[in-house]
């Protein structure tokens, strides 16, 4: 077995298991609700399913606890990643015989499985990370997780739409299972996890320190403004990062024009704004640049909804630019949040706490498709990207209490210093 020493394959494993995260991700959020527009199942139908398949993922932090303490020598969390990889390709077995418009409903079940699996596996993945990285590397091989998500949303979500017409759905699904399951190998030769010690009085520890630290953050006012911001901040773009294939199809698009689009431009401008986000928002400060971010996305889709009703709801270049404005800005946001969100978790709870706040996002993305889903089939596209960047204009002010720990604790050390300057004059 090979070890993880050097830097260099560090970012490779962990590029490579968020590629294998990416891609059913890409698939699902993007070619399967163009494909299926595209042979006229209702758009609120299809919300419905994206809505359903994204439960999962904003409730993993219930069980992310249990990846964290139940490890051993014979359990670890290379067998976490492999065994949820290995039910995310099973669950996804059954598309190549279901029909995605006469099974809808077995369909949906079967990806349900599958999120399931994915939303565990990508806890596993997070706190493998943390196991096998230096806090001082976590920011680039964090850069390069999302490079290996982005390429897998790319590869098989716009890349997919492209290639099947050319090679068939079968043949698309097959290279979806082997893109969600080759980097199993890679945990199994590369990545040894097993604890320095495996006792069971560590398990008793590690609960007693976990419920401890738990306690001490759901005490906290800020903890609750984060969760709040993470389930309402990013509606702006969650929704329309489903939406927008069947808004494409609707407008007169055809689906290897979608998928060129989604692969090359919106990918390519997301993986430009989050290394840019990633890199400014330590410069000028992370809630301030999460919310520059926000007013940047909430712009551009305030265009695509006006240029869409002002070209009375027409295919056009117009609705390109404005997708991929919002594309970059979506980079910009992702990244800087993210960080931001790492800023206000206990690193004694990182990956339950931190689960907590993706899982809010998840919830974000899972609450905002389902409304704008019944908002666009009673009103139509524009009013829907309306109404979702108001909730997000509407959320920015929880930024204020979104304070990172090192900026606290110093606030806190003003306060005292202060407070022991007035008893100090008093006496």
């Amino acid at each position: 077995m090979h070890s993880l020493k050097s830097s260099a394959s560090r970012k490779v494993l962990f590029a490579c298991l968020y590629f294998s995260e990416g891609a059913p991700i890409g698939f699902l959020w993007l070619a399967l609700p163009t494909r299926l527009r595209s042979e006229e199942v209702p758009i609120e139908q299809i919300t419905w399913l994206t809505a359903v398949l994204v439960i999962p993922w904003t409730f993993k932090f219930l069980w992310a606890p249990i990846l964290d303490v139940l490890q051993s020598r014979r359990w670890t969390r290379r067998h976490w990643i492999v065994t949820a990889q290995s039910v995310m390709g099973i669950a996804l077995v059954p598309l190549l015989v279901l029909d995605p418009v006469q099974d809808f409903h077995w369909m949906a079940a079967a990806l349900l499985i599958h999120a399931f699996a994915a939303a565990t596996q990508d806890v596993a993945i997070d706190s493998l990370c943390i196991a096998l990285t230096e806090p001082q590397e976590r920011g680039e091989i964090n850069g390069w997780m999302q490079l290996g998500m982005l390429l897998g949303r790319a590869g098989l979500g716009g890349g997919a739409l492209w290639l099947s017409p050319r090679i068939g759905d079968d043949a698309v699904v097959g290279l979806l299972i082997l893109a969600t399951t080759f980097s199993m190998a890679l945990v199994i030769f590369l990545a040894p996890t097993a604890p320095k010690t495996s006792s069971a009085q560590k398990s008793e520890n590690q609960l007693k320190r976990m419920w401890d630290s738990l306690r001490l953050a759901l005490g906290e006012f800020r903890t609750w403004l984060g969760l709040l911001y993470a389930f309402l901040g990013g509606a702006a773009f969650k929704a329309l990062e489903v939406v927008y294939g069947p808004f494409l199809i609707d407008r007169g698009f055809t689906e290897a024009e979608i998928g060129e689009f989604a692969a090359l431009p919106m990918i390519g401008l997301m993986v430009l704004g989050a290394l840019l986000g990633g890199r400014l928002s330590d410069r000028f400060g992370r809630r301030a640049f999460v919310a520059f971010s926000m007013l940047w996305i909430c712009v551009a889709v305030v265009a695509l909804a006006w240029s869409d009703r002002y070209y009375l709801e027409m295919r056009g270049n117009h609705l390109l630019i404005c997708l991929a404005a919002a594309a970059f800005g979506i980079g910009l946001f992702t990244s800087s949040s993210y960080a931001m969100f790492m800023d206000i978790t206990n690193p004694a709870i990182a990956a339950t706490q931190f689960s907590a706040y993706m899982g809010m996002t998840n919830g974000c993305e899972s609450w905002s498709t389902f409304a704008a889903g019944q908002i666009i089939a009673d009103s139509g596209y524009s009013l829907a990207f309306l109404v979702m960047c108001g909730v997000s204009l509407a959320a920015l002010p929880l930024l204020l209490g979104l304070a990172p720990e090192t900026q606290q604790q110093t606030d806190e050390v003003n306060k005292n210093e202060a407070v022991g300057c007035v008893e100090t004059h008093r006496i």
